[in-house]
Formats: C-alpha cells, structure tokens, sequence
C-alpha cells in the first residue's frame, strides 16, 4: 500500500513573467528541467532527471486529463491544459501548460517538451469546476484509469464549446 501524499494546503504562485520548462523522454521520464521548474518544485536537478514527470502530480488532478493529453501528444498533437501540480513541499500551484511532441530529423518522436506559465485565475475557476465533476466519476469507477471521466470531459465540452481545444484556450 502506498503512501498518503502530503498536502500543505499552501498555494504557490508563478510570477506573470515566469515560464517552467521541462523535455522528457517518450516515457515521460525527465531530461531537462529549467530553473524556475526547480525553484517552484524544490527538487534539486539530481532528484528530478531521469524521474517521471508524475513526480509533481497533484492527487487532485484527475486521471481523465492525463489520459486525453497522453492520448494527444502520443498521437504527435500539441496539447493544452490548465493543470495543478505539488511540489516536494506538498504546496501546489497551478498551470497554463503548452505541451508538444518532439521529433528528430527523420520526424520520429522522441520526446516531449513541455512550457508552462501563470494561469488566469477565471480559467483556474474553471478548471476546478470540471475537475471535481471528472474525481467524482473516477472515485465511483475506481480501477478504468480515467476512462470515463476523460470521455464525460469530452462530450461535456464538446456539447458547450465544440472541442477541448476551444475550451482551453478559450478560458
């Protein structure tokens, strides 16, 4: 059984002019993480290279929206989300994420890089509202790994905005 994750309960806020920058691997095991990463996550270069990008997940992230951006950015997408994350404090702070894949020159994807700034805080609302409709499902189907409530974001939005697309970056 794994440990309960530590949750301070304290938010964190990027500055307007910051910008946290992170390459992984097809994994999602981290090759390259900027300094702003390090300062708002307090991991030290040493501890984060060569770990999983999941090593800042929030609990209170649900499993639908990794699932849709793994399924986009897998598929050769860019990808954009509003996304909470813990630092190794157990602070959280949230995100405006532009996630894209990576090729070489013979266009084989061989990572992914990811950019992430300050969200506006109405968009952060928002984001709340439809993540604690996708946990509820999650939590009613334990076990199907965000299956279902990646296809209830999906259809929800698509019925009130057309597409998740135009739903981020409408927020």
């Amino acid at each position: 059984m794994s440990q309960p994750i530590y949750l301070s309960g304290r938010e964190i806020s990027l500055d307007d002019d910051s910008f946290i920058v992170t390459k992984t691997d097809l994994r999602g095991n981290i090759i390259y993480a900027n300094r702003v990463f390090m300062q708002i996550t307090g991991y030290r270069e040493s501890e984060l290279l060569g770990k999983p990008q999941n090593i800042i997940r929030h609990p209170e992230m649900p499993k639908g929206v990794f699932r849709y951006l793994w399924q986009e950015i897998a598929a050769g997408r860019e990808c954009f989300s509003y996304v909470n994350n813990r630092a190794k404090s157990g602070d959280n702070y949230w995100v405006f994420a532009n996630i894209s894949p990576v090729f070489d020159l013979n266009k084989k994807m061989i990572g992914y890089f990811s950019c992430r700034r300050k969200p506006k805080a109405q968009a952060v609302a928002a984001a709340k509202a439809l993540y604690q409709q996708m946990l509820l499902i999650e939590k009613q189907n334990p076990g199907d790994r965000g299956e279902k409530s990646m296809q209830w974001m999906l259809t929800h939005i698509q019925q009130e905005h057309g597409s998740y697309e135009k739903f981020i970056l409408g927020l």
